[in-house]
């Protein structure tokens, strides 16, 4: 190592060591939030219906619910933060979180608690867009150019939550039934706000009134419309739906006008429309996040219906990706570089998709662990790079909401390949469903990998 590389290594090390340390709990605990509850349904589905006498088509909006609403309310969320600053929305976060818990634990029909669900969904966006700008703001005062270390340790968090969130979600259900998923909330909520109101120092900003005056609700109006149409369509895409993408142009067209003649737009489309990196990091999250959850929702349920194995076999069968993931972030998320997080992230995840098509009916288990493994880096790998590559793209007056907007196009992806299960899958997961959308995620990846080698901007990324 030269002598210029160990003292910018020294410089990155002692900066990092006087990040204010106290705003990790606030950081973390907010950015939970959103992932728990993404992940814990997902053993509560079932007893949930079975309580209310719901099909699977009416509980699915418990999950279709929170991710409309975290799908608009992040990068909403994210630009209130940019006018009010971290402190306030977290604390407003927590309490609406709080709330989604209460009315929840006591819903009386199913109907209440979908309400909850979307209430959980906009309380539980502020986590993550308030800790990039807590970040930002941070290494502005330490000096840090690249705070990489900090943001890996979110990443790591959420996808640590990822890993026990139904195996959590299942030991609440054993010792209380279904509610005391929803109830979880309460101390959660709790928690969130003690320490955000403790350790977060007060914003030094502008009177709420003149901040408020900032605030654009008819472009923040029409970009819910757009994205609420749209998602509605991918939810449940056909002919019969065809209105919603109509829907979606025109309420789009109306953002895009809005936007351009507003001195202060809730989307800065002149920004964004210069900043093509950044355009290029949301298009890779998007593809990212449509094979992920391809993968996550597609072969996940094959190997119950089709390859025969029961739930809790199927569970255990994820722990090598998720265990690879968490080594990935942690190992590589230390170093600032994008590129090459990407282009071998996007290479594993090409590989794994080819190796779906491989699978029938009596695949050994040793090929699915290696699957699992295969998938694990990318899981690793590729969430972070793009969250670190939004933090160096985005303008600094708009990091939050440009966050928020990254989880958005997350969410776009997870309700693309949810698309993808319904339409290729019929009453069961079977080996040829599986095999049309390996084909999809393998086109997918493909892409992706073009993406990442044609984009000279992340060269340039700080290292």
């Amino acid at each position: 190592m030269t002598d210029s590389a160990t003292s910018t290594t020294s410089r990155t090390s002692a900066a990092e060591a006087r990040f204010d340390r106290k705003l990790i709990g606030p950081m973390v605990l907010g950015s939970i939030l959103n992932p728990i509850n993404s992940s814990i349904i997902a053993v509560s589905l079932v007893p949930i219906g079975r309580a209310f006498g719901a099909p699977t088509s009416q509980t699915a909006w418990l999950v279709s619910g929170l991710y409309l609403a975290t799908a608009i309310g992040q990068p909403v969320v994210g630009r209130l933060v940019d006018l009010f600053g971290p402190r306030r929305l977290l604390l407003v976060g927590a309490v609406l979180t709080g709330v989604a818990g209460l009315v929840g634990t006591f819903a009386p029909d199913l109907a209440v608690l979908v309400i909850a669900r979307v209430i959980l969904g906009f309380g539980t966006c502020a986590g993550y867009p308030a800790s990039m700008s807590l970040i930002r703001t941070e290494a502005k005062r330490t000096g840090l150019a690249s705070p990489s270390g900090v943001l890996a340790t979110l990443t790591i968090a959420g996808q640590t939550i990822a890993v026990i969130g139904p195996t959590l979600g299942g030991l609440l259900i054993g010792l209380g039934g279904w509610r005391t998923t929803l109830a979880v909330n309460i101390p959660l909520a709790i928690a969130s706000f003690t320490v955000a109101a403790i350790f977060l120092p007060r914003e030094r900003r502008a009177a709420a009134p003149r901040a408020g005056a900032n605030l654009d609700l008819v472009g923040i109006a029409l970009f819910a419309a757009t994205l609420v149409s749209l998602l509605l369509f991918l939810m449940e895409p056909g002919v019969t739906q065809l209105y919603l993408l109509a829907i979606t142009a025109g309420a789009a067209a109306l953002l895009a006008r809005r936007e351009l003649r507003t001195a202060e737009p809730f989307l800065d489309l002149r920004l964004l429309g210069g900043n093509l990196p950044l355009l290029a990091t949301y298009a890779r999250m998007l593809l990212t996040m449509t094979v992920s959850y391809g993968v996550l929702y597609g072969y996940t349920q094959w190997l119950e219906d089709s390859r025969g194995l029961i739930a809790a076999q199927a569970g255990l069968l994820l722990v090598p990706m998720f265990v690879v993931g968490i080594a990935a972030s942690a190992i590589s998320g230390r170093r600032a570089e994008i590129r090459a997080k990407l282009v071998v992230g996007v290479c594993a995840q090409l590989v794994g998709c080819v190796l779906l098509l491989t699978l029938n009916g009596g695949s050994a288990i040793v090929l699915l662990v290696v699957i699992a493994l295969v998938f694990g880096l990318p899981q690793g790998l590729s969430s972070l790079a793009n969250q670190n590559a939004v933090y160096y793209q985005a303008d600094t007056a708009r990091l939050a909401s440009s966050s928020g907007l990254l989880r958005t196009f997350t969410y776009l992806g997870a309700i693309v390949a949810s698309a993808l299960n319904g339409a290729f899958f019929g009453a069961t997961a079977s080996t040829a469903g599986l095999h049309d959308i390996s084909v999809f995620l393998v086109a997918a990846s493909a892409l992706l990998l073009v993406l990442v080698l044609v984009d000279r901007s992340l060269r340039k990324t700080p290292r």
